[in-house]
This record gives structure tokens, C-alpha cells and sequence, in this order.
């Protein structure tokens, strides 16, 4: 399965230690994603449709309702890279 390079750039945040953390609405439906890294930053560009990208190519999944993280389908689909840890 081939993806394209912002969601390589996710799935690279993700595997290095990153989250996903989603805000609901009182109807809980997601209203709001947020990516970030290991160290608590906020990644810019990420977005809802590609959050239900990842989550659609099962690359990203949520464990006892904590923050969403990648699992190894998306260990798979990640390209290594040498700052890969």
C-alpha cells in the first residue's frame, strides 16, 4: 500500500513516540485532532480527513481510550529513515 509524504511524516512523529489526541463535541463526534510528538509539540498540517486517512489503513489505533498511536500495520507502511529510533 503506497501513502503519500505528509502521512510518511506522521507515521515517522508516531513511531518515534508521538500521539494523536482527539477532542469530542457533546455529541461525541470528533471536532478536533491533534498530532504531537514525543516531546509535546504540536505538529502543524494535520488535520481530520488525514486522521480518517491513517485510521481507514488501520496505521493508527486507540488502546482503552488513551490517545491514538500506530500500530504495526503502521510499522509497515513506514519507511525507515536513519532518525528512526
Amino acid at each position: 500500500m503506497d501513502i503519500s509524504r505528509i502521512e510518511q511524516r506522521i507515521l515517522h512523529l508516531l513511531a518515534q513516540g508521538g500521539r494523536i489526541e482527539i477532542e469530542k463535541d457533546d455529541n461525541d463526534r470528533i471536532e478536533d485532532v491533534i498530532c504531537l510528538t514525543r516531546e509535546g509539540w504540536r505538529y502543524p498540517g494535520f488535520d481530520l480527513a488525514l486522521f480518517r486517512k491513517l485510521k481507514r489503513k488501520k496505521a493508527v489505533a486507540s488502546s482503552q481510550g488513551g490517545p491514538y498511536r500506530i500500530t504495526r500495520v503502521g510499522l509497515k507502511l513506514v519507511r525507515p529513515e536513519l532518525d528512526n529510533r
